[in-house]
């Protein structure tokens, strides 16, 4: 059933002046959405983006009912404070975004695993919200000998997440102190970036940390899981509008496997492809549930979220655990995407238009007065 025609919305991506003064969206990634838009009568637009041209694109956006927000936190060696400031302006004057800054804030940084490691997805997690604070207590969570996974707060492609533990020698001295708690004075560890075409590399932690310092810039911080044993296995990308998953993407990972002796960049092999699903498939059913009718409220009340203020496409990425007592899968957060989730599945797109859809009406209702009437 189409929905009636009432309002306009935007499609905002990055790209260059020329992709806006000439923009193509049936060639971009989200064609499809574009199409599906028009199909259900809803007058969509591009609004292709980049800091050069900010106050352009906030013109336009204050002519339109709603905005959908595609821009990684880093894009093109610029992260989104120009482009976050400008949305939150846009909102203040009745335009809906999706997703707001405020929400990613929220839900799409790294911290948020730390917040809500207590509601069931969550693992042995810690944060560390100074370089001081990871040379102190880093050393102490190895000891045990089981690998930690470092991430900085907000990044995307593998940067700035890493595979950490004690290397051999460092072992040795733990072993060799016996109980006296003492830091080695050279701890020595074993990293490995999850950028492409990085290898396993033995430092000291002292260099680890001057490493790890830009990370903290700015109010930055770090978050610490632990290593998850069937990360070979894969992970489950789980897409959702609002609290509703609308669809699933499997995909073999190996950013960090562990890595053969003497393996260099050329050794890394590819990323398998992520395989999409319909919100219907069998396997993922049991995840599809406890995500939509534990976890996701769960957070909401933690967080103090209204389900209608949840992002219109976000996605949840989970990693086998453990299996429990039964012999049944558990289930390990590793990351929640909000500012830039595609490509996504082609059931979602049903889902998007009709939750935009629903927003633009409650936007509409509530929106101040314009001169000239709409002010189109």
């Amino acid at each position: 059933m189409a929905v009636e025609t009432y309002g306009r919305v935007a499609i905002l991506y990055p790209g260059d002046l020329e992709a806006r003064r000439n923009p193509r969206p049936e060639s971009t990634r989200f064609a499809d959405l574009f199409a599906a838009f028009a199909a259900q009568g809803l007058n969509v637009e591009p609004a292709v983006y980049h800091d050069d041209f900010s106050e352009e694109v906030r013109e336009q956006l204050l002519r339109v009912d709603g905005v959908l927000v595609w821009t990684n936190p880093l894009e093109g060696g610029r992260d989104r404070s120009v482009l976050d400031s400008m949305l939150r302006d846009v909102t203040a004057q009745g335009v809906f975004v999706s997703a707001h800054p405020d929400m990613i804030l929220k839900l799409g940084t790294k911290e948020v695993l730390y917040r809500t490691r207590g509601v069931g997805w969550g693992c042995d997690t810690h944060l560390y919200r100074s370089p001081e604070q990871l040379r102190d207590e880093l050393p102490h969570r190895l000891a045990g000998g089981g690998a930690r996974v470092l991430k900085q707060n907000r990044g995307n492609g593998g940067i700035g997440v890493w595979k950490v533990e004690l290397s051999m020698s460092s072992t040795n001295d733990e072993e060799s102190r016996g109980a006296s708690g003492a830091r080695p004075d050279a701890t020595v560890l074993r990293v490995r970036h999850a950028r492409r075409g990085c290898v396993e590399e033995q430092v000291p932690l002292d260099e680890f940390v001057e490493r790890c310092g830009e990370y903290f810039a700015a109010g930055g911080l770090m978050l610490d899981q632990e290593y998850q044993e069937r990360l070979p296995e894969g992970t489950i990308r789980c897409y959702l509008t609002h609290g509703t998953v609308n669809g699933f993407g499997h995909q073999a990972i190996n950013a960090l496997f562990p890595a053969p002796p003497g393996a260099g960049p050329a050794d890394a092999p590819e990323p398998g492809p992520r395989l999409y699903h319909p919100p219907t498939k069998p396997e993922f059913q049991a995840l599809k549930r406890q995500l939509e009718e534990d976890w996701v409220p769960a957070v909401q009340r933690l967080l103090s979220i209204e389900s209608g203020s949840l992002p219109i496409l976000w996605d949840c990425d989970f990693l086998l655990g453990p299996k429990n007592a039964r012999g049944e899968d558990t289930y390990v957060l590793c990351e929640i995407n909000v500012s830039s989730v595609a490509p996504y599945p082609a059931s979602a797109a049903p889902y998007i238009v009709a939750a935009t859809a629903s927003r633009l009406e409650v936007a509409r209702r509530s929106r101040p007065a314009r001169k000239g009437g709409d002010g189109r």
